[in-house]
């Protein structure tokens, strides 16, 4: 694919013969249309398909979150796709055809602040879940205003629930209302801080 920076006629278009221009976030490209898609399921193409689903039912049901969590790392992509490249090559396990997510090693934030410090997540009341942590402001940039953001992942629903203006850095704690029929399943939780400043 061709990216023009500056042509004599500005950005391209639509399709001219094989070639196709477009813009995309702000660059303008050319691509040519290729003349016929091959789409042999090889076992190295069907491995790939394979690991690609797994992340995709993953993040999509906190594809709104990720517009926060990946927006400093999102450079010439989307935020989703940002998240896509890292946790495919870092949070699958297992082999093919039997792929599943790795949710200690799942990123759905990258950031520089200090992570949280001793989190837990909690469900003594149907509907309510507590998400709690030791205030550990001063540490690594960490400050006391940092605003927590929160992803409670439901795997067997497809369904999420997440905050990304929550409680602060100091307040040690945070409540989120999640559907009543989350009862008895396992949720994964996530949690970081986002600088005030940010």
């Amino acid at each position: 694919m061709g990216k023009i920076k500056q042509g004599i006629l500005g950005g391209v278009s639509g399709q001219i013969g094989n070639v196709i221009g477009g813009n995309w976030k702000g660059t303008d490209y050319l691509r040519i249309k290729p003349s016929s898609v091959a789409n042999p399921k090889t076992t190295g193409q069907m491995d790939q398909r394979s690991k690609f689903s797994t992340v995709l039912k993953f993040l999509q049901p906190i594809t709104g979150f990720l517009k926060v969590g990946f927006k400093l790392y999102a450079i010439e992509m989307t935020e989703f796709n940002c998240a896509m490249s890292y946790n495919l090559l870092n949070a699958v396990t297992g082999t093919y055809p039997n792929y599943e997510i790795d949710y200690a090693n799942a990123l759905v934030w990258r950031g520089h602040l200090s992570r949280a410090l001793d989190p837990t997540a909690t469900s003594t009341v149907a509907g309510s879940v507590e998400v709690t942590w030791e205030d550990n402001s001063g540490s690594s940039g960490a400050q006391a205003t940092d605003k927590s953001l929160i992803v409670l992942l439901n795997p067997s629903k497809k369904d999420a629930v997440f905050l990304v203006d929550g409680a602060t850095r100091t307040a040690g704690t945070e409540t989120l209302t999640v559907p009543v029929d989350y009862s008895g399943d396992t949720l994964e939780a996530f949690i970081s801080f986002i600088s005030q400043t940010a």
